[in-house]
C-alpha cells in the first residue's frame, strides 16, 4: 500500500468541512473532496492543488455516489479515511414538519453516510487498515426542540458507529464520530453577537468552539495513533453535554 493514505471529506465546501480539509492537505494526504455548490467547488479547487481531486456530488442520490468514486484517480488506490462530515438541517416544531423535510435530512444525514461506507468498507478489510469518522452533533444528546428529524438522524449515525465498529475492529479499521458543540461556522455567523455571548456563558469552557477544534480531533482518528479507539463518540464542546 503506498504509504500516502487518501482521505474522502464529504460537505467540504462548508465551514467545517473547509477546516478539516486544511487539517488534512498540511498533513499531505491525498484528498477527495465532495460538495454540490459549484463556485465554493472551484475555490476548493484554487485552494488545494497537490494530489486533490474536488467532485460534484449530490448525497442524496446514491447514483451520484457510486459514479464519484468512478473519478477517483487510480493512483490514489482506493479510500483509507472516510469523513462523513455532509449534513443538512430542515428545521421546524414537529407538529408542522412536512414529510418531506424528514426525508430529506434522514437522506443526507444517515442514508449517504451508509451508502458512502459500503462503497469504503471492503477495500479497507482488504488493506486490513481503514478510518472512518462520522460527524454527529450534541443535540442528538441533548436534543432539541425543532429539529426533530436532525437529532434523530444524528443519533441514528451513533448506533450506526457502534455497530459498524464492532463488525470491523479485527480487522485494523476503526470507526468513529465526532459530536461537534456550538462551532464557528456561517450557520452561527447569521446569530446576533449578543445571543452568541449569552450561549457561550451556558459553555463550562466559557467560548464557542472554531472549526480547527474539530479537524484536529477528526485528524487525529484518522491517524495510526488512534488505533484502539473505534466505537465512540466525541463530545467537542466546551463540556456543553457533561
Amino acid at each position: 500500500m503506498s504509504s500516502i493514505k487518501t482521505v474522502l471529506i464529504t460537505g467540504a465546501t462548508g465551514g467545517l468541512g473547509l477546516s478539516i480539509a486544511e487539517e488534512f492537505y498540511k498533513k499531505k494526504y491525498n484528498m477527495i473532496l465532495t460538495g454540490t455548490n459549484e463556485s465554493k467547488l472551484r475555490l476548493l479547487e484554487s485552494k488545494f492543488t497537490i494530489n486533490t481531486k474536488v467532485i460534484k456530488c449530490n448525497l442524496a442520490v446514491t447514483e451520484e455516489i457510486t459514479s464519484m468514486f468512478d473519478l477517483i484517480p487510480s493512483e490514489f488506490e482506493g479510500v483509507d479515511v472516510l469523513v462523513n462530515n455532509a449534513g443538512i438541517t430542515k428545521d421546524n416544531l414537529f407538529l408542522r414538519m412536512k414529510e418531506d423535510d424528514w426525508n430529506d435530512v434522514m437522506n443526507i444525514n444517515l442514508k449517504a453516510n451508509f451508502s458512502l461506507c459500503k462503497m469504503v468498507i471492503k477495500g479497507m478489510v482488504k488493506k486490513r487498515w481503514g478510518r472512518i469518522i462520522n460527524i454527529s452533533s450534541a443535540v442528538a444528546k441533548m436534543g432539541n426542540a425543532g429539529q426533530t428529524n436532525y437529532a434523530a438522524s444524528k443519533a441514528a449515525i451513533e448506533g450506526f458507529t457502534r455497530s459498524l465498529a464492532l463488525e470491523v475492529a479485527s480487522r485494523g479499521i476503526t470507526i468513529n464520530a465526532v459530536a461537534p458543540g456550538f462551532i464557528k461556522t456561517e450557520i452561527l455567523a447569521s446569530i446576533d453577537p449578543e445571543k452568541l455571548q449569552a450561549m457561550a456563558k451556558n459553555i463550562p469552557a466559557g467560548r464557542i468552539g472554531d472549526a480547527a477544534d474539530i479537524a484536529n480531533i477528526v485528524s487525529f482518528l484518522a491517524s495510526d495513533e488512534s488505533s484502539y479507539i473505534t466505537g465512540q463518540v466525541l463530545h467537542v464542546n466546551g463540556g456543553l453535554t457533561l
